[in-house]
């Protein structure tokens, strides 16, 4: 069972998106230098499909996106919350932050509108930087990863 800790809506995770960002506790990927290391303990409150739209409801009609940031532990609950929130609300769109290099074989891409991609590297930089490892992607036909990192750097 994944377990989040605080929420927040956010403008800069996803581009174009009124985001609602969920941390998510227990991370495994302890990447030196995280901004979150608070995630990195089995902390909070479970995440279910009650608590999600709980989360969805208090902030209705503000939500563009959400976004599971974290849940490497389990994969596979994020891709089945994901697909909950497909079928509840197809109206908002879906994205997860991952700090694995690959994508989990437990996540079906048909479930996401993004998936973000990389550990946080210090000296590559966060995903404003052109010189990160990291990337965001949007799903494109169900199958498709289009980079869109770009969008994150600035002219």
């Amino acid at each position: 069972m994944i377990k989040y800790v605080n929420t927040e809506v956010v403008f800069q995770e996803i581009p174009d998106e009124t985001t609602l960002a969920i941390n998510i506790s227990g991370c495994p990927c302890h990447c030196p230098g995280c901004h979150s290391s608070y995630l990195w303990e089995d902390v909070g409150t479970p995440l279910t499909t009650t608590e999600l739209e709980h989360l969805i409801q208090s902030n209705d009609g503000m939500l563009t996106c959400v976004s599971f940031m974290g849940g490497d532990a389990e994969p596979a609950t994020v891709d089945q919350l994901a697909a909950w929130l497909h079928d509840h609300h197809p109206e908002i769109k879906t994205a997860w932050y991952s700090g694995r290099i690959r994508l989990s074989r437990d996540i079906d891409k048909r479930h996401f509108d993004y998936i973000k991609l990389g550990p946080y590297i210090r000296h590559m930089g966060a995903l404003n930087q052109s010189t990160t490892n990291q990337r965001l992607y949007r799903c494109v036909n169900g199958d498709e990863l289009e980079d869109i990192t770009y969008r994150f750097w600035k002219k």
